[in-house]
């Protein structure tokens, strides 16, 4: 089958279907060849544009494709060369991929990493490359991506770029966008619109509108993405916006390089287009967008695919159309700017070739059209078989296919970036197929009627068309018969024959003919119809005699029995000509018309009888016959006369009879004539013989029968004739000369040649023959033509008729062009002109042409071709200029010179030199630390030899102007590089030199030489001393150059100057900011002692030298002794002298350059400012400029070097007294017509003690004489009598001292008079009144009438009270003075004729108020607080006293200055609770305390370690590892390890002292034995306890299975045996904490009388209710504390509490309490309101794991609504716990009945532990009444009370009392934030701890906020989930220990060693103080006076801070000790301080 099957599965089936057909109709059909399977290749998968990947992970490149045969795959590279295999860079796999494997960096070859690839498939039918392949590998390579800073005027939009370098940029994208809090901007994908203040362009930068000067504040950093590695990073610099503020108005401004941009980007990207302008006021922007080929513009649409942002223009999911040039326009009202952006918009290319496939058979066009898509297409191109074809249109257009012609055709289309192709095939028709019947219709019997379907398929090329015939008569379509068919997809023609209601006649033999032009083929089968016999009519049958007759009779119906033939009546055969057939034929061979032609007639029967006759009329018919006929004999003469006749005796008539010649019917036109004889006859006339007569005549009869023909020739004889006349001819030198001759006539001409004697014609002769000359069929051929063959030649035609003919011609020979030198060199340097010379000789005019390796060079296409030509005398010079050569010209150039007879060439090779191509490949093959062996590859050189090539290689930090040189002959490709630095990096290329220059340098390759140990000393190493015991050491880092590598640290060595001893040696890393000094400070150092110094440097190879030593003196201390024997002397009222001895010379601690004294007035020594120093270098000195009669206090002190010494002790003088200043007013007070009273104010500095003033007094304008009055000191008035009315008068006052009188005061005159107004004789002044004292204001006033004296306080009318009234003089006297009493106090005075008033000034000096105290950091050993004085006092502050304690410890207190804004308090425990509060102090006192501050320094207890990890167990011993413990951040001082067998109940201490940092092993352990163990870890933030379970090995190392108790429990208590007939409630277990219980309870029931008694006779509930409740130590309950009131069984719980099962001696020196161990139990959770009965078998504990259950309910917690009564469990059930009465735990004794009103009972508490310490809240069970502020209170020691200070609330108790307020948590705005706060109230039940209470306090620790676990008291938080509560760091609330602390060595931070095991407990406290911690109820009731001075309120408990006895006495006699300790009684009510506990 030749026709080409698109579909394979289509074509197998019509195969099969084929064969079926063929082998049901028993035909063999002779099938063609099955090669419509066979095609050209098709890629199946075609390799991408563009590969790109990463040397770490390599590509491949798959290829497939499909064909038959298959075809081959091979790589080529864009040139067309094969691509093979590089060993480990480049394979081809057998599946025909292109394999990159990973590589090193330094493998990187540009050939092979950096190439364009294609693949190539081919079989037989032809070759198809794939599209360009652009491979590239990526070498990883370190960078950085930069942010610079953007400047841009405030209101304008900000742009900031984020910058890539250019080797990564293709491969990095930014992502996003951060800011320094880390504020995210992501892309434009990841951000809802386009609003917001920030936006990332799609082009990575970051968008900043309508920036404001707030902006300048942040900085930016770019994270960006590496899409081959996935690499993300942030840039390496923050870039931010510099904000300049506007200077006027600006017009917009764009950066140069800004107003042109190029962008491409792909389709259905998003873009954006920058018009970075700027300008002041801020500009508008508008786009616009080009009309393609026109300059008109139009304005950008924006909707929601298009958006401006300020003026970038933002276009998402790009489509082609928005290609095109944009103009942004920027204006503002100063003027306009312009930004041109070209945008292209590509789309991905594709192509496709149609038709896919043709056939075209030879001869006849086809044509391809390729059809393709993307943007932009810069070119197309087409390839067949992988060859270009030149042809660059879409349509390829082939006029005449060829054989050559078929194969693979391909179209390209490329642009910049990608290219695409597509292929198809082309394969050659005219193999043609003859008609094959593939299907066809069987034969088949049936009734008449229904309608029949007969069906022929038939194949072939070209096409058939099928006909039908029915018993060989042709059907016709009518109303029953209908023909009809199609062409199927794969070629054949299905034809088919409808027949409707078939009838008996239809019946018959039917066939189907399938013909074209290259056959036919035929099908016939029979359709038998049932019904009686019936002929169909046959037409009249011609027969040409001879031929043989074969006729099938037309039988219908069926069955027929016999088909017989007669001819009249004759049944046939008659004869042995005729044969008849069974099924109806009839032959007769070689009819004849006599015996054949006749009418024959069919008889058809059947078996019935039925007969059916049909005539067949058959007519034999007679071909003509013609008798034979010539010409005369031999050839006739031209002209001659010559006739034939044709007779045509035979053949039926009518005859017609023709003539033609040569096949060509004779006319009239060539001289013959024809005319008709008869009707059996025809005569040809030849007038006149012609040479064109010649030829054959033939004569044709025909008839209806057939045509025969006779011919006969006639020969004329014609003279010679030139067909082909020869002519003068030139012939190049050496060319094959022909010369054709060519004559015709009859006979045919002999032609002959003869050559010229001589130069001349006229003689000819033969030509002789040779190797060169030869004729043949009257052509000359001369080959090689030499002049020698230059001459005449006669060529001759002779036939023998006529004379012949013969012509005479000139054959010359002419030189062709020849170049005396054919082939030469010539050298030109590149870039340079050259010229090309060419000399021809040969016959002009020579034409000559250049080539350039065979290819023209024509000038036009290459403007720096010049081609000229000179004509020389013996032939052309032509010369070929090139203006500058490049490399392209070093080619063969060829000159053809061409004249009329020939042509020559001859070459030149030209060799363009030039400077060689950079080396490549370079390439480390080996370094080290100062050398490295490189190699590269040979570069081009330029077709120069190489001379040599220069290595360069610099440092990575200098510039390329600083490099080292190493040269290396141009034959070597390796060559080593030394004299390197160690551990630098370099960058080492190559440049290649030839006689022409040096090439440019290759690609630098980075180097890191290996390092080596420094070569260089530190540098400038100073050595400075700090203080008198440190020196600090300061230098700067070697050379870089003599690092060697990255140096990771010095060793600072130090030892005594002029000692032999070796140096100590220190380490210090180093510092890696640049430029930085490294110091050291040398500590500890002997005071103004000499040492060396040494410095080395070292890496991680070694130490480098020594540096030179450095000597220096450590720093003069300061003076550790004052100066003694410090006297001052009084001199003068100005001046003192003050004396003093040195210092002993061995505390001076260096030279004493000078003394400075430091005086002050002694009423302000306190203020630091108004202190004054003078220097000294002698041992005395006089003070000059003092105040008068000035009390003055002096300290000495001595100075060295190293600073100010120790003070001496204070010493005071007081100046001399002197005379008065005036008195500093004075007023003359009219009292009578014949009295003044005058008064005045006392002198500013009175400079002594005044002992009286003297009045004087003088008549005004009289010469009398000056009246003098002394008046006591005391009286600031005196009344001038006896005066004269109307008279003025004159008076001035003077003070005297014991010195003498002072200077006079101003003079003032007054009148007597008889109106006396009201005046007032005081004067305003201030009074300073100090707190508690009684206060007079005077107000002395004269007038007539008596004035009226009012006084208003503060504005307001004064009105008499208690404290205040006025006196008869008119003075306002206040009592005990308050600090509200401060103000103004004005006294008016009123008579009829004036008034007049003053104002008083009253300043009260009181003891300072509460100072704030806030706390501004923690350490581990210290705490900062911030002091601030209260905002109400009055009096200047003179500094503060701060008080701190620990937890456990005695108060200390520290002095702080008053210019302190913060103060350390250092040396502190680790990890420890301290309390701290402050008081200020003036010159009255110390003032009120501060609030408590509570908080702790940071660390924690010891960490649990994993038990694998501590633990070894081996058979007699177990290893304890103790550095597995994590010390939680304060150092561990000491371990304590007990140990039992798990069945004992009794511990055994191992060692309580064991180090930290060591191993210890407990040996003597039984093998195979559970043992218990128990460590508790101490540091100085307290301890953790942690016990484990281990058994030991067997004595062959095996181990040993758990317990079982026979219930599923390994670990089983130890139980008491009981003998098998006591009750199981007997057991002790139970009964001893029952009877334990009752007698507590009876106990309890006196002590609640006793108790009652006492409130009958000192009710406290008078006083604040908090403070009857608070007389005992309250805890909060843990979670779930609220009891079932529903439950029956609550009586029975109620006061009842299980004793323990064992005994635990306490761990001492610790607040570990027995009844908090946690025990580790298998147990489930027990419901709310179950019982848990503590008589079950407990379970052994064993390594703390399960969690403390918490007894659920209603848990709320007190003072949020709940109330709880009695202690369950002490509030935990702990697995396997049993109930123990905890100390200080509180019971309500209601009388077993919860209805008791729980506010009336009384709360007992049970005593805590021998020095055990309280438990966290929620583990001591004391209940607390409804309403009561829930604070947690916890002390240690015994049932002890504080003896002193018990009414100091804040100062002892350590919490801030909440009797008045509850009081809010402690707050520290330091750290801990809400959540925490909010975590402490809500993490309770998961943690196990305690829920705070109330509105309790909270420990709040804002500066060292404690992990969780230590602040809920989960210590044993780690592995096992088990807390130990009661050792939670952030359990009781305002704790307070007032004794516990007392211990000897109380200033270590570790806890004494605890005592003996079998200690006993009762007779000794562990603090072992003998003084009593009791005290009596009488005390009680007694210490009920006054106590305290001013700060009594709140007072620390320092014994220095305390007044003694002696001082309050003194105090009270000084009236300030009188009422003002009543205060106290009345605050506190009762005796009872809040929070201490009455122990009962």
């Amino acid at each position: 089958m030749a026709y080409m099957m698109p579909n394979e599965r289509l074509k197998w089936l019509t195969l099969c279907a084929a064969v079926v057909v063929l082998a049901s109709v028993g035909n063999t059909l002779a099938a063609n060849p099955a090669d419509s399977d066979q095609k050209g290749p098709v890629f199946l998968k075609e390799p991408t544009n563009r590969i790109d990947f990463s040397n770490s992970t390599g590509a491949e490149i798959e290829c497939k494709s499909s064909g038959n045969p298959m075809p081959e795959i091979i790589w080529i590279r864009s040139d067309g060369t094969a691509v093979g295999d590089v060993p480990g860079l480049r394979q081809i796999s057998s599946d025909g991929k292109l394999v990159f494997p990973p590589f090193r960096a330094e493998d990187y070859r540009q050939e092979v990493h950096a190439q364009v690839y294609a693949c190539l498939a081919r079989n037989q039918f032809g070759s198809i490359i794939s599209r360009d392949v652009h491979v590239r590998a990526v070498v990883q390579q370190f960078y950085e991506s930069e942010v610079n800073n953007e400047y841009v005027i405030r209101g304008n939009s900000a742009v900031l770029k984020c910058s890539i370098p250019s080797f990564v940029a293709d491969f990095v994208q930014v992502v996003s966008w951060q800011d320094e809090e880390g504020q995210l901007y992501g892309t434009l994908e990841d951000q809802q619109g386009t609003d917001g203040k920030y936006l990332v362009l799609p082009s990575g930068e970051l968008h900043i509108r309508e920036v404001g000067p707030e902006d300048g504040y942040k900085s930016y950093q770019c994270r960006t993405k590496h899409r081959l590695t996935g690499e993300t990073r942030l840039s390496a610099t923050k870039g931010r916006l510099v904000i300049t503020e506007p200077v006027g108005s600006v017009r917009p401004k764009v950066n140069a390089q800004d107003k042109h941009q190029f962008i491409d980007v792909q389709m259905a990207n998003s873009i954006a287009l920058l018009c970075l302008a700027q300008s002041y006021p801020t500009p508008a922007f508008r786009w616009y967008k080009f009309i393609e080929g026109t300059t008109r513009k139009q304005a950008v649409v924006l909707n929601d695919r298009v958006k401006q942002v300020s003026g970038t223009l933002i276009i998402k999911d790009a489509v082609v159309e928005d290609s095109g040039k944009y103009l942004c326009v920027v204006n503002n009202s100063v003027g306009g700017e312009s930004v041109e952006t070209v945008l292209t918009v590509t789309a991905p290319l594709s192509a496709k070739i149609d038709p896919p496939t043709q056939t075209i058979d030879f001869g006849r066009p086809a044509v391809f059209t390729c059809q393709y898509t993307g943007n932009p297409i810069k070119t197309v191109s087409w390839m067949k078989d992988g060859k270009a074809m030149g042809h660059s249109e879409p349509v390829l257009r082939i006029e005449s296919v060829k054989k050559e012609d078929k194969g693979m055709y391909q179209c390209f289309v490329r642009n910049d970036q990608e290219s695409a192709e597509a292929s198809a095939e082309l394969k050659l028709g005219g193999r043609f197929d003859p008609p094959v019947i593939r299907q066809a219709f069987q034969e088949e019997t049936m009734e008449p009627g229904p309608s029949v379907f007969l069906k022929c398929v038939a194949g072939g090329n070209p096409t058939p068309e099928i006909s039908w015939e029915l018993d060989g008569k042709k059907i016709a379509n009518n109303d029953r018969f209908q023909v009809g068919q199609y062409v199927t997809v794969n070629g054949d023609v299905v034809s088919y024959l409808n027949i409707t209601s078939v009838h008996a006649n239809d019946g018959g033999l039917y066939k189907c003919i399938a013909k074209s032009k290259v056959g036919v083929a035929e099908h016939s089968a029979k359709l038998n119809v049932y019904g009686l016999p019936y002929i169909r009519q046959m037409e009249k049958k011609a027969i040409v005699a001879g031929e043989t007759l074969m006729v099938t009779c037309p039988v219908a119906g069926y069955p027929i029995d016999s088909i017989v033939w007669e001819r009249d009546n004759r049944a046939l055969p008659i004869n042995r000509k005729q044969k008849v057939f069974p099924n109806g034929t009839l032959i007769i061979e070689n009819v004849e018309r006599n015996s054949d032609q006749a009418t024959y007639t069919c008889v058809a029967k059947n078996q019935e009888g039925y007969s059916a006759r049909g005539s067949l009329e058959v007519q034999v018919m007679v071909l003509p016959r013609i008798i034979p006929f010539a010409f005369e004999e031999g050839p006739a003469q031209v002209g001659q006369y010559l006739t034939l006749h044709c007779s045509v005796p035979g053949g039926d008539l009518p005859l017609l009879i023709e003539w033609t010649l040569n096949g060509i019917a004779i006319g009239d036109e060539l001289g013959i004539s024809t005319e008709r004889v008869g009707s059996r006859g025809s005569v040809l006339t030849i007038e006149a013989v012609e040479a064109p007569h010649a030829g054959n005549f033939t004569c044709h009869a025909s008839n209806l029968a057939g045509q025969q023909r006779y011919t006969t020739l006639l020969n004329v004889y014609v003279p010679p004739r030139w067909i082909l006349e020869p002519t003068d001819k030139a012939f190049a030198q050496g060319s094959d000369a022909k010369v054709e001759c060519k004559a015709d006539g009859f006979p045919k001409p002999q032609v002959t040649w003869k050559k010229a004697v001589g130069d001349t014609p006229g003689e000819y002769k033969d030509l002789k023959k040779s190797d060169n000359i030869r004729v043949e069929e009257g052509t000359l051929h001369i080959d090689n033509i030499q002049k020698t063959n230059e001459g005449y030649y006669l060529c001759e035609a002779i036939n023998g008729i006529g004379s012949g003919l013969s012509a005479v011609i000139m054959v010359s020979v002419q030189a062709p062009p020849e170049f005396t030198e054919k082939l030469r060199n010539q050298t030109a340097r590149r870039g340079e002109p050259a010229v090309l010379q060419c000399e021809a000789k040969g016959e002009k005019p020579i034409g000559i042409l250049w080539n350039m390796n065979n290819m023209r060079l024509d000038p036009k296409n290459d403007n720096r071709y010049t081609i000229r030509e000179e004509i020389l005398s013996a032939g052309v010079m032509s010369s070929l200029s090139i203006k500058r050569t490049e490399r392209s010209d070093s080619a063969l150039f060829t000159c053809v010179a061409t004249n009329a007879f020939g042509s020559d060439d001859a070459s030149i090779n030209m060799i363009v030199q030039e400077v060689p191509e950079m080396p490549y490949a370079l390439k480390v093959l080996d370094k080290s630390g100062r050398s490295v062996q490189l190699s590269w590859a040979q570069p081009y050189d330029g077709n120069s030899p190489l001379n040599r090539y220069i290595i360069e290689f610099k440092r990575s930090r200098a510039s390329w102007d600083e490099i080292d040189r190493v040269m290396v002959p141009g034959h070597t490709t390796e060559a080593q590089v030394q004299k390197l630095s160690p551990a630098t990096t370099y960058n080492i290329r190559i440049v290649a030199e030839n006689e022409i220059g040096s090439s440019q340098s290759s690609e630098a390759v980075t180097i890191i030489t290996a390092e080596e140990a420094p070569s260089g000393k530190p540098q400038n190493i100073k050595v400075e001393p700090v203080n008198q015991t440190t020196l600090r050491v300061t230098w700067k880092p070697p050379a870089r150059s003599d690092w060697n590598g990255e140096i990771l640290g010095y060793y600072v060595g130090y030892k005594l100057s002029n000692t032999n001893s070796s140096y100590i040696f220190e380490t210090i890393n180093f510092i890696t900011e640049e430029g930085k000094e490294h110091n050291l400070e040398l500590n500890n150092l002997r005071v103004y002692t000499q040492y060396s110094v040494v410095i080395q440097a070292f890496n991680k190879i070694g130490a480098g030298p020594l540096s030179d030593e450095e000597k220096q003196f450590t720093a003069e201390g300061t003076p550790s002794q004052p100066p003694s024997d410090t006297a001052c002397t009084t001199l003068t009222s100005q001046t003192i002298r003050v004396s003093w001895v040195s210092p002993p010379l061995e505390s001076a601690n260096g030279v004493i350059k000078t003394y400075k004294v430091v005086y002050a007035p002694s009423d302000e020594w306190y203020d630091e400012t108004k202190r004054h120093y003078k220097k000294t270098a002698s041992s005395d000195t006089v003070l000059h400029g003092l105040k008068k009669y000035t009390n003055y206090t002096m300290q000495v002190l001595a100075t060295t070097a190293g600073g100010d010494g120790v003070r001496s002790v204070p010493i005071h003088c007081q100046t001399e007294p002197d005379v008065p200043e005036a008195p500093t007013d004075v007023k003359a007070l009219v009292m009578g017509n014949a009295a003044i009273l005058v008064s005045w104010r006392p002198p500013a500095q009175p400079n002594g003690i005044i002992t009286q003033y003297t009045v004087y007094s003088k008549a005004e304008g009289a010469e009398t004489e000056t009246k003098t009055q002394k008046v006591p000191h005391y009286q600031m008035s005196f009344e001038a009598t006896e005066l004269e009315k109307n008279k003025p008068y004159e008076f001035w006052v003077t003070a005297s001292t014991t010195i003498g009188e002072g200077q006079q005061s101003k003079s003032i005159v007054a009148m007597p008079s008889d109106q006396v107004p009201a005046k007032i004789a005081s004067f305003d002044d201030t009074f300073t009144a100090t707190f508690k004292e009684d206060a007079k204001m005077p107000c002395l006033a004269v007038g007539a009438p008596q004035p009226e004296i009012t006084w208003k306080i503060k504005g307001v009318e004064f009105s008499a009270n208690d404290r205040m009234r006025l006196l008869p003089d008119g003075s306002l006297l206040i009592k005990s003075v308050n600090r509200q009493d401060a103000g103004d106090y004005s006294c008016h005075a009123e008579n009829s004729i004036a008034k007049d008033s003053i104002t008083h000034k009253l300043i009260v000096l009181a003891p300072p108020q509460s100072p704030h105290v806030t706390l501004s950091a923690t350490t581990t050993d210290a705490l900062t607080v911030r002091l601030k004085p209260h905002e109400g006092d009055t009096a200047p502050l003179h500094g503060y006293t701060l008080h701190y304690k620990p937890e456990f410890g005695e108060w200390e207190t520290a002095e702080v200055s008053v210019d302190s804004q913060k103060h350390n308090i250092e040396n502190l425990l680790c990890g420890s609770r301290y309390q701290v509060y402050a008081t200020g102090f003036n010159n009255i006192g110390a003032g009120e305390a501060s609030d408590i501050l509570n908080t702790r320094t940071k660390g924690q207890k010891p960490k649990l370690p994993e038990k694998p990890r501590f633990i070894e167990v081996s058979s007699n011993s177990v290893s304890l590892h103790f550095k597995a413990w994590k010390d939680g951040g304060c150092p561990m001082s000491h371990f304590v390890v007990e140990s039992k067998k798990r069945d004992q109940l009794e511990w055994n201490q191992i060692s309580n002292n064991v180090k930290p940092d060591n191993n210890y092993v407990v040996l003597d352990l039984e093998p195979a034995t559970w043992y218990n163990l128990r460590i508790t870890a101490h540091n100085s933030a307290g301890f953790t306890v942690a016990e484990y379970d281990f058994a030991t090995l067997t004595v062959t190392g095996g181990t040993i299975a758990p317990l079982d108790d026979g219930m599923g429990h390994g670990n089983v208590h130890a139980r008491i045996p009981m003998p098998a007939w006591m009750p199981e409630w007997l057991d002790l277990n139970f009964m001893v904490p029952l009877i334990a219980t009752v007698v507590v309870v009876a106990v309890g029931i006196c002590v609640v009388c006793v108790a009652l008694s006492r409130r009958r006779s000192d009710d406290m509930r008078g006083g604040q209710k908090d403070v009857y409740y608070d007389v005992v130590y309250n805890q909060t309950m843990g979670p779930g504390a609220t009891l079932d009131k529903r439950r029956p069984d609550l009586r029975d719980e109620l006061g009842y509490i299980a004793p323990p099962n064992r005994k635990l001696p306490p761990v001492p020196g610790s607040n570990y309490n027995t009844c908090d161990r946690i025990k580790r139990g298998r147990g489930g959770l027990r419901s709310n309101h179950s019982t848990w009965d503590p008589r079950r078998n407990p379970n052994l504990y064993e390594e703390l794991k399960a969690p403390p259950v918490p007894m659920h309910g209603n848990a709320n917690i007190y003072g949020h609504g709940g109330h709880a009564h009695g202690n369950v469990e002490c509030h935990y059930r702990h697995p396997g716990m049993e109930d123990e009465i905890c100390p200080y735990a509180t019971f309500h004794l209601l009388g077993f009945r919860e209805e008791m009103d729980p506010t009336k009972a009384m709360n007992f508490q049970t005593f805590p532990h021998q020095n055990g310490h309280t438990p966290v809240p929620g583990h001591a069970g004391t209940m607390l009444p409804p309403g009561h502020p829930g604070h947690v209170h916890s002390r240690s020691g015994s049932q002890s009370m504080p003896r002193a200070n018990r009414y100091q609330r804040k100062n002892s108790q350590g919490g801030q009392s909440s009797i008045y307020t509850p009081a809010p948590e402690y707050d520290d705005p330091a750290n801990c934030a809400e959540e925490d706060q909010y975590r402490r109230y809500t993490r309770v039940n998961s943690q196990g701890g305690s829920l705070y209470s109330g509105p309790g306090p909270e420990y709040d620790d804002p500066a060292n906020c404690a992990p969780e676990e230590d602040q809920y008291g989960s210590q044993y938080g780690g592995p096992y989930g088990q807390p130990y509560d009661h050792y939670g760091s952030r359990g009781s609330m305002g704790r307070r220990s007032i004794g516990s602390a007392r211990n000897p060595g109380n200033g270590s931070p570790e806890p004494p060693p605890p005592p003996p095991r079998n200690h006993d407990m009762s007779n000794s406290s562990f603090n072992d103080s003998k003084e009593s911690n009791e005290i009596s109820e009488a005390e009680c009731d007694r210490d009920h006076g006054p106590r305290g001075n001013y700060g009594a309120v709140k007072r620390s408990p320092q014994p220095k801070d305390q007044r003694t006895t002696e001082e309050m006495r003194k105090l009270i006699e000084r009236n300030e000790a009188g009422p003002k300790q009543l205060q106290l009684q009345q605050t506190n009510g009762a005796g009872f301080t809040a929070y201490d506990t009455m122990a009962v």
